[in-house]
């Protein structure tokens, strides 16, 4: 199903109908429609087709998994909360000096 989701996101970032896009790929609509329903399942490269026929490029890409903000959740819920509201505190204060040092440098 994400394949039809992938197409028919692909499709409104171009402005295209599907009848346009159908026309381009040498199908119909109707095939255009049970695809972006998830009434048929496209291959991989048919994904990649309709959407360089829409001016778009796939770019797929496996990456490390990240879970340090679950680490940071973690151990912030294992603090009692007046340290956490201390540490909310300090950001704040850190941002309102950021903000500041911001604005005197853009005068």
């Amino acid at each position: 199903m994400i394949g039809g989701e992938l197409v028919r996101e692909g499709r409104k970032r171009a402005g295209l109908t599907q009848r346009e896009l159908a026309e381009r790929a040498g199908t119909t609509q109707s095939a255009i429609a049970r695809l972006e329903s998830g009434r048929t399942s496209p291959a991989f490269e048919q994904v990649e087709r309709l959407l360089r026929l829409c001016g778009l490029q796939l770019i797929v890409e496996l990456a490390p998994y990240d879970d340090s903000d679950l680490v940071q959740a973690k151990g912030r819920l294992r603090q009692d909360h007046s340290a956490r509201i201390e540490e909310m505190d300090a950001g704040l204060a850190f941002a309102r000096e950021l903000q500041e040092a911001v604005r005197a440098a853009n005068g």
